[in-house]
Formats: C-alpha cells, structure tokens, sequence
C-alpha cells in the first residue's frame, strides 16, 4: 500500500477521522438562484469524495449580505437547510465525515448579488482591484470587477458576528460534522487582520490585537453555539490572495495562531501559497506552527500524495487536503492508495454548468 501514514485514523476533536486525505473547500458556483440552494447533483458530488476521511464543502455563505459569487450555497435560510441535510446524510452513508466552510467574502463581490444593490462591506474603503463572479444569460460563470467597498459598521460587524454563530447552528441542525471558518484568501475576516485593508481607528483596527478582534470574536460566537470540537478554522497566514497581501510578519502569524490556539479548536486549516504561485513554507515556519497549536493541523496548497506524507511523517501536520486533484478524482484516496495515475484535470468546467467537469469524472474502475 502507497503512502502508509495517510490511510492512519486521525482525531479530530471528539471524532475519528478514517484517513489523513481531505477534501479541500473547492468553489463550484452551481448552486440554485435565487435562493442560494445547493443542488441534488452536489449530494452525488460529495457523496463520490467519500473516500477522504473528511470532506470540506465549498465556501457557503453566513447570510445574503455575505455573498460575493453567484451560484456559492447558503446555509442561512430553511430550504438551504434542507438541501445540505440530504448532501450530509450521502456523506456519511458513504462513510465519511463532512464540515461545511463558512464565510463572508465582504470586499470580493458585486452590488449586483448584495442585498438591495449596496456595496459590499470591508475594514475599510480600500479598494484592492479584485474581481468576482457573476452568471451570465446562458448561467455561465463570468468574471467582473468587484465593487469598490465601504466600511462596515459596528452594527454591521456585530451581524456578521451573529451570522457566523446562527450558520453553525444551522450547520448542527442539518448533521454536519463541524463547521470550518474561512478566515483565509483575502476574504472579510482576512480583511480585517490585514493592514493593506484595514485602515480603521475603532476597537477593530490599528494594533494586532484590535485586528485580530473579529475573527477571534466569530471563533468565540461559533464556539458558543456549537461547541470548540465542532469548529475549525481555515487562515493563509503568509502570500497573496485576492490581491489582499499579507502585510504582517511571521511572528504575528505566530501570534494569531496561538490565539486561535487558546480556544481549543478542533482543528487549524493552512492554505499554503505555493499553490497560487506563492513562496513554500519552509521548514522553521512550519515548526513554529506546529509549536503554537495544540490539534489538528490540516495544510493545503500545491500537495502531492509524496510532500504530504513527508509532512505528516516529520509532525508539521497530521492530515492534508487536496483540491483541484479532488475535482478530477473523485475516487482520490484509492489512487493514492493504489499508487494510480491520475485523471487530466478540465479548469474551464471548474465554475458553474451542471454534470460536465463536476459528476462525470471517471473512477479507476471506468479508466
């Protein structure tokens, strides 16, 4: 058997994991509109990624004013509810376990998917010069320039903050596993803890610790309603994404990451930026990583089955995701396991559509 150390069990909080192999949150903008509704299809998406001891669904939005592309999920009305308690229950009849990510992308949208066309929320104005995605009339995914931000208010930020915790409840209430916050890629919570975008002189923002204050804030809403083994979260501590920079040392990454820490998380998700044309981490970050957080530890970014089981095997991190090689693998785990080659990867079906580049990747057995 190829790459022993992946296919050993792993705690994640109070549950078992069946693997190391984790399906990585892979935005696919084929969600109902409107209504935000994931689709009948999306349980038989998931539910063929059952192999991975975990899988992460796709970025899911905390509320209307949260989203950012057209066709991501919700998981902030009944019907989305509903929808993602049939996709669980595939999961786990699969025998799996299954997280829903989280988030609010704040900057990174459009007035037309915002809430009676207002612009989207940030730190600040700042205006990074990011696009998004819309549908066009064929609902086909387009690309847009985002609208410039405005700053939130402190009523706003205290919404999103109550969003996040009501999403996780919503999340229990539909069977998942836990919830993954997306405190990563240059999304709201990012733009808060990073300087380039936020510019504020109230409570949150100026030192570390005032930008540090809103996702520390939703971690301990989304611990209050649920529990600290049902919630992990997802950062990018050091590159650029989304044209948001990192723009902060490694010692406050470090800093962050022990913060996190103190709240007993069930697990810490790194988005590594070599995947996105990023400097790698190297071997003293990743110590220092490991060093500052207790659980957990799931990293993502450019892995191939050998880097993660040198990772995994040295004790940086315990389990890995993988993403775009999930989308044309459905049967991901097996291959690595069997050491067999993998499925040609199809980029332009990786946003919007329906079954072309989404359910009708081939498995070993129909190669």
């Amino acid at each position: 058997m190829a790459h022993d150390n992946l296919f050993e069990p792993v705690k994640m909080g109070t549950q078992t994991l069946k693997n190391r192999i984790i399906m990585a949150p892979l935005t696919r903008l084929r969600s109902i509109e409107p209504g935000d509704v994931p689709t009948a299809l999306a349980g038989e998406y998931y539910s063929q990624r059952a192999g991975a001891g975990l899988v992460i669904t796709e970025a899911t939005q905390i509320s209307f004013q949260a989203k950012g592309y057209a066709g991501a999920p919700g998981i902030h009305t009944q019907d989305q509810i509903t929808a993602w308690k049939t996709i669980v229950d595939n999961v786990h009849a699969k025998g799996s376990k299954i997280v829903v990510q989280l988030w609010h992308t704040g900057l990174v949208s459009h007035e037309s998917v915002q809430p009676d066309g207002k612009a989207p929320i940030s730190a600040s104005d700042i205006d990074v010069g990011i696009r998004t995605s819309l549908r066009d009339s064929d609902n086909q995914a387009i690309r847009v320039d985002a609208t410039p931000p405005r700053p939130a208010t402190l009523d706003e930020i205290k919404q999103v903050i109550a969003d996040f915790a009501q999403a996780t409840k919503n999340a229990k209430e539909a069977g998942f596993d836990g919830v993954e916050i997306h405190g990563a890629h240059g999304y709201l919570l990012h733009q808060f803890w990073v300087e380039q975008t936020n510019q504020r002189n109230d409570e949150y923002g100026g030192s570390r610790e005032k930008r540090a204050r809103l996702t520390l804030d939703v971690i301990d809403a989304c611990v209050d309603a649920w529990d600290a083994d049902h919630v992990g979260i997802r950062i990018s501590p050091l590159g650029t994404f989304n044209n948001v920079e990192a723009g902060y040392n490694e010692d406050e990454n470090i800093w962050m990451i022990e913060q996190i820490n103190k709240r007993g998380l069930m697990y810490l998700h790194l988005s590594e930026p070599d995947w996105a044309g990023g400097t790698p981490y190297n071997d003293e970050f990743r110590q220092n990583v490991r060093d500052a957080f207790d659980n957990l530890i799931i990293a993502a970014g450019g892995y191939t089955a050998e880097k993660a089981e040198k990772n995994v095997k040295a004790g940086y991190i315990n389990a890995v995701a993988f993403g775009r090689d999930y989308i044309a693998n459905p049967d991901l785990a097996e291959r690595i396991q069997k050491g067999a080659p993998l499925n040609e990867q199809h980029p332009e079906s990786f946003y919007g559509g329906g079954t072309e580049g989404y359910t009708d990747y081939p498995f070993l057995d129909q190669a």
